[in-house]
């Protein structure tokens, strides 16, 4: 049943063809049958899914189940979850036991989801590719050689291996969307704002957002639909209800004008991947859409602008880390300066330690108008871009990432190579707009290749009833490894 949509599954549990206990020992089973090799789950929790499913069987049989009741899910490993380890893939926080739930975890819990385990990512979701984790690199399922992408690249592998139907992801950069596009399954970023970020470990605070996975933009749309809503207890979550994304679904697309940027259409995209899209863009045009030209001019700012934003504010964010509180400390040192220099040393990776340097360099005094001045100068030119595109357009398509799945070890020794991965998905986020990835395709090498779809602000609902569409029409979201 796991590899069933959502529907399917709420449908046979309210039949008593299946138990929520049944789901949660088949996604169990599926996860140590296949982790040793891919490596997605950094943490699993039977006893407590077990019983979670046991309590969601419970709701079932009193009637009171919601579309999410007793389905298994994965948490990404930068969501707090109280009583189990929340180790953000670094040896920082390699023995933390969190106190508390994310307002995320508490929503799923409350929705009745069964978390069957913590996925694998990037440490600090600092990285396109999932290997930079203390707990080693995940696997892609189509190709054990290749990446899952990052940071959120557990999450992207434990849905394409069906080990379980949705998981929770964060997208700072592409996060969710570039790992949906190298292992072939659906993942989505909502408008800035719209997901509490409490009990979310933070990289950059104005970029971070929570995102969710699945096989089908339908099965995003009902878990979107559970993690959305105002959170007083963080300061950037917006004052709005909770929406349900799933009411444009069964819209049709006769109308819908999808603007194609010029600038994401020039060099730099492999044949395979430029095949793909544009096949795909064909098949929305045969649904009813038109495609128009639009032009997204700073768009080729958009890496330099993030790449001095992001590491200023982790620079920030991760200070807290020194081996006082909680974290790694060092076993030996001689006063409190060498207590902090050890411990941070030990802790942090070598990724996060070349983000850490860069952001406090372009904070420093003397660079700070230069660099971060300049670049949220650009983060607004890059908004206003796409505010004058929303003018002539619904949706904005283009490819996900440049490239399918690469080698591991590809890119480790090249980093702003690894970078430049980002180029179609990091604008979304210095503007704060959603975006969605949804299989479009293989390339010549057999591994999946994404179509990225933003919508204007709070256009989630849109975005997944576009992508719906192409999902009911295609097959490519069906799809499975065969390993």
């Amino acid at each position: 049943m796991i590899d069933s949509s959502l529907k399917d599954i709420a449908a046979a549990l309210r039949a008593k063809r299946v138990s929520a206990v049944e789901l949660a020992t088949e996604s169990l089973a599926r996860i140590e049958a296949g982790n040793g090799r891919i490596n997605a789950f950094v943490t699993t929790c039977r006893d407590s899914a077990l019983q979670a499913a046991a309590e969601a069987d419970a709701r079932i049989a009193a009637g009171s189940a919601g579309p999410l009741t007793g389905i298994p899910l994965a948490h990404k490993d930068v969501f707090c979850t109280e009583g189990v380890l929340t180790t953000c893939g670094s040896k920082m926080l390699a023995n933390f036991v969190s106190p508390y739930d994310a307002h995320v975890v508490t929503l799923l819990k409350q929705a009745g989801a069964v978390m069957v385990g913590k996925t694998n990512m990037d440490e600090f979701a600092m990285g396109s590719s999932n290997e930079n984790s203390h707990s080693g690199p995940t696997r892609n399922p189509w190709n054990l050689d290749c990446v899952p992408g990052g940071s959120s690249g557990g999450s992207a592998a434990a849905i394409a291996a069906r080990m379980v139907p949705i998981a929770t992801g964060t997208d700072t950069g592409g996060s969710v969307r570039q790992p949906a596009s190298f292992c072939g399954v659906t993942g989505i970023k909502p408008t800035y704002g719209t997901v509490s970020r409490y009990g979310m470990i933070a990289y950059a605070s104005s970029l971070d957002q929570g995102g969710a996975f699945a096989r089908t933009a339908e099965d995003c749309a009902l878990l979107l639909s559970a993690m959305t809503g105002h959170d007083p207890r963080d300061s950037t979550s917006l004052e709005r209800d909770a929406d349900d994304y799933s009411r444009d679904l069964d819209k049709p697309l006769a109308g819908l004008r999808i603007g194609l940027p010029k600038e994401f259409f020039a060099d730099g995209m492999d044949d395979d991947v430029r095949a793909a899209v544009d096949a795909a863009l064909a098949e929305y045009r045969k649904l009813g859409a038109t495609t128009v030209e639009v032009s997204l001019p700073n768009a080729r700012l958009a890496i330099p602008a993030y790449y001095v934003i992001a590491p200023a504010e982790a620079s920030s964010n991760l200070s807290r880390f020194d081996g006082v509180r909680y974290g790694h400390r060092a076993a030996e040192y001689t006063d409190l300066n060498d207590m902090y220099c050890k411990s941070r040393a030990q802790g942090f990776g070598a990724e996060v330690k070349r983000r850490i340097l860069v952001g406090t360099y372009v904070l420093s005094h003397g660079y700070y108008d230069a660099y971060y001045i300049k670049a949220q100068k650009l983060r607004r030119l890059i908004a206003n871009d796409f505010a004058a595109a929303f003018q002539q357009c619904d949706v904005i398509a283009g490819p996900t990432a440049p490239t399918t799945a690469y080698a591991l070890g590809a890119k480790t020794d090249d980093p702003v190579q690894m970078y430049l991965g980002d180029i179609y998905t990091v604008a979304v986020n210095l503007a704060g707009l959603p975006g969605l990835s949804h299989p479009a395709g293989f390339g010549k090498s057999g591994l999946p290749v994404g179509l990225q779809l933003i919508g204007n602000y709070f256009g989630e609902a849109r975005l997944l009833g576009v992508a719906h569409q192409f999902q009911q029409a295609t097959d490519w979201h069906a799809r499975a490894p065969q390993a």
